[in-house]
């Protein structure tokens, strides 16, 4: 595919736990875009998280053979990815959230894999749909 993939920590989580309800669909997604994929600290952190230990090591191959890349900017882009947070605030908006939200901004012709469905309910540029690749 031709788009740029921003991976958010449902795709990174599902991809790396084989025991993960989605980890077929993130499988499947993964071979359909090409890396690196792209993604923000923050959903390193919530991945590392969830992944705990055990799965810290699968975490740090990704990284390491820069299947993943962090492509964020937060030292430009922070007063944005908050504004984000603030309109959002009645949503389950997390920081990794707004950070993708702010990098398909930022990167044309990219989309966003993410089991996480309320995705649909954000906007970029305030209006438009954020573009995602979700389970069917």
């Amino acid at each position: 595919m031709g788009a740029i993939a921003l991976a958010d920590t449902s795709f990174v989580v599902a991809l790396l736990n084989s025991n993960d309800s989605q980890h077929k669909w993130a499988v499947d997604l993964a071979a359909k875009y090409v890396t690196p994929w792209r993604t923000c600290e923050a959903v390193l952190s919530e991945a590392d998280h969830l992944l705990g230990s055990h799965g810290w090591p699968s975490l740090a191959a990704l990284l390491r053979r820069e299947a993943l890349v962090v492509a964020s900017d937060w030292e430009n882009e922070q007063e944005r990815v908050l504004a984000l947070m603030a309109r959002y605030a009645d949503l389950p908006m997390a920081l990794a959230d707004a950070c993708l939200v702010r990098m398909t901004e930022r990167v044309s012709n990219s989309v966003v894999l993410t089991a996480d469905s309320h995705f649909r309910l954000f906007r970029r540029y305030g209006r438009q749909v954020v573009p995602c690749a979700l389970p069917d």
